[in-house]
């Protein structure tokens, strides 16, 4: 799977939004946020995401699975800086066998400061590629496993 960069600006196309506030340390000496920290807001909202459908990602490791990042790209429109709220808004966007896309939008306000996509191979416990359990796929995607 390559990433597919067509990313929707419209949070309305988003099943799942998480808040979250930048803190100093993700900043720099001009208290804008530093370019990296931006791949850990998209971590967190995917972490929050499976716990807010039930299926927190310890339940997902517990059964021998991992979700590996293949690939991640991102587009920095407008700097996010100290205490900002950045609201990041999350979907699955496809998902084939043994991987799937998903895409971020990440709002200050009403205003987009980045969007982005990771693509996730299901892994085991060894790091080899598995197809993702029946569950998850459902979850995901809401099609039957």
């Amino acid at each position: 799977m390559r990433v597919d960069l067509d990313t929707s600006t419209d949070p309305a196309d988003y099943s799942f939004s998480h808040d979250i506030r930048v803190r100093f340390a993700e900043t720099d000496a001009m208290g804008v946020m530093h370019h990296s920290s931006y791949v850990a807001f998209l971590e967190e909202t995917r972490v929050e995401y499976l716990r807010a459908l039930g299926r927190p990602y310890g339940d997902l490791r517990a059964e021998g699975h991992d979700l590996a990042v293949l690939e991640l790209v991102l587009q920095y429109r407008r700097s996010a800086r100290f205490e900002d709220i950045v609201t990041v808004h999350t979907r699955v966007r496809t998902m084939r066998g043994a991987s799937f896309q998903m895409d971020y939008l990440l709002l200050i306000g009403d205003e987009i400061c980045a969007s982005g996509a990771t693509v996730h191979g299901v892994v085991d416990q060894q790091g080899r590629a598995t197809r993702a359990p029946g569950w998850l796929k459902e979850l995901l995607t809401g099609l039957p496993g």
